[in-house]
């Protein structure tokens, strides 16, 4: 297991124990007690194919802002040191290996390192396998990534202590379908996927292809979809059947090294330029892959984040933008801004509870809190308004990709905003009945 301890630093044992008989004096003399971390536990992929493009960036993003957190860098309103005063630790660990090894993850962090919470998670299999388990243990978590609407569709549907500070796949998927028919309308002459066999493939393609069905029902799937395994990383035999494919669209959620392989195969053998394509997180690679990235495509990130808001005057993202190319001599990407997001959504709700209480916080109210809270982040606010106030809603946004001779990155042209209210079904609707009734309610 990797593990990396960031924050308040390891001591010897016997300054522990020192330190720790001198706060009971000091408890026990005035009251008070020596001011305490909060230790947090973060997974994301450090080792593995989702770690290059994906659980890095993260890791990176998380590093930074708890910088900005521990010292009070942040802008305003998150200038204050710390989480209600108190310092992070960090305790990040791989989140490689399933469903199976990051339930023992979990509970190891909450049984045996006494983390306060958790916040991360990248893979939606992940977070399918741990939700169940941080209820049964009372642990706080925090999701930044895992978009699969089963989490508080299915296996969560009253939740208490997990929180997702993202979109879920739904709205991404929703918003492509509504971006692709604007935009190219009668030039679409079918369309086709590639996704990965698990939760999160599987769940893009139904939303995708469902809400294609109510927007354009004239425009039609393919009749055979391409689901080969999570990390297979060779896709030869896709690529070939994508290429006899009569439809001239390509839906894909590829991630991690999968993306990163399959974009490398497809443009040796010139899919690119035979196929118009549609990459629902495609932007995680971008930035590492440069020229190598196709241009000319539709490229998406979940929500307001790296491309799309690069140049966005917020102070808090201007911060974020200039301090990670400082810190790492590149751009943050898509994961960078999510984790960071899920850190910012701890700080609101830890300086808020202890503000109304009058000291720290305990964890029901830092839970409470954050249950339907809206809290500014590096642009525009995210708001806790589904799930009985543990799912966010963001706005979702879409360009095709280009490249700056400028700046030399890629970047998104062509972009359109489209808002929670458009994209989502209304609080308490499941995504698949409110596709399959052709989206009633959504506001445009």
């Amino acid at each position: 297991m990797t593990e990396v301890t960031v924050g308040a630093a390891r001591r010897p044992r016997a300054a522990h124990l020192a330190s720790a008989a001198l706060a009971g004096v000091i408890a026990l003399g005035s009251g008070t007690v020596l001011a305490q971390t909060v230790k947090i536990g973060t997974p994301t992929f450090l080792t593995g194919a989702g770690a290059p493009a994906f659980g890095i960036p993260a890791k990176k993003g998380v590093e930074l802002i708890v910088r900005g957190i521990n010292n009070g860098e942040l802008p305003a309103p998150y200038n204050a040191k710390g989480l209600a005063g108190r310092q992070i630790e960090l305790l990040l660990y791989d989140e490689s290996g399933g469903g199976t090894k990051q339930v023992t993850e979990l509970r190891n962090k909450v049984q045996k390192d006494k983390v306060a919470l958790i916040i991360g998670y990248v893979s939606s299999g992940n977070c399918a396998a741990t939700t169940p388990v941080s209820e049964e243990l009372k642990a706080l978590t925090i999701q930044t990534v895992c978009g699969t609407p089963r989490i508080f569709e299915e296996i969560n549907e009253n939740p208490k202590y997990v929180f997702r500070t993202i979109n879920n796949g739904t709205a991404s998927n929703v918003s492509a379908a509504r971006y692709l028919v604007k935009k190219m309308g009668k030039d679409v002459k079918g369309f086709v996927g590639i996704n990965q066999n698990y939760a999160w493939g599987q769940d893009a393609w139904r939303d995708f292809s469902l809400a294609m069905k109510t927007l354009a029902p004239e425009i039609k799937p393919a009749s055979k979809q391409q689901f080969p395994k999570l990390f297979a990383g060779q896709y030869g035999t896709e690529i070939s059947a994508l290429s006899r494919a009569k439809e001239n669209i390509v839906h894909s959620s590829f991630w991690g090294g999968d993306l990163e392989s399959f974009i490398g195969q497809a443009t040796a053998r010139g899919l690119f330029k035979r196929k118009f394509f549609i990459f629902t997180v495609g932007e995680t690679v971008g930035y590492r892959l440069g020229k190598k990235f196709p241009l000319g495509i539709m490229v998406g990130t979940r929500g307001p984040y790296g491309m799309y808001v690069v140049d966005d005057p917020s102070p808090l993202n201007q911060w974020f933008q200039k301090e990670y190319r400082k810190a790492y001599g590149e751009p943050p990407s898509q994961p960078s801004y999510q984790y960071a997001q899920g850190f910012l959504a701890a700080k609101y709700a830890y300086d808020k509870a202890a503000k109304a209480a009058g000291k720290f916080p305990t964890t029901e109210q830092v839970i409470a809190a954050l249950t339907g809270a809206t809290f500014p982040t590096f642009v525009g606010n995210v708001r806790m308004a589904q799930s009985k106030g543990h799912q966010a809603v963001t706005d979702d946004r879409w360009g095709v990709t280009a490249w700056d001779s400028t700046r030399n990155e890629p970047v998104v042209k062509d972009v359109e905003i489209f808002q929670p209210e458009c994209i989502l079904p209304p609080d308490g609707v499941n995504s698949v009945p409110w596709l399959e009734g052709g989206m009633k309610g959504a506001k445009c």
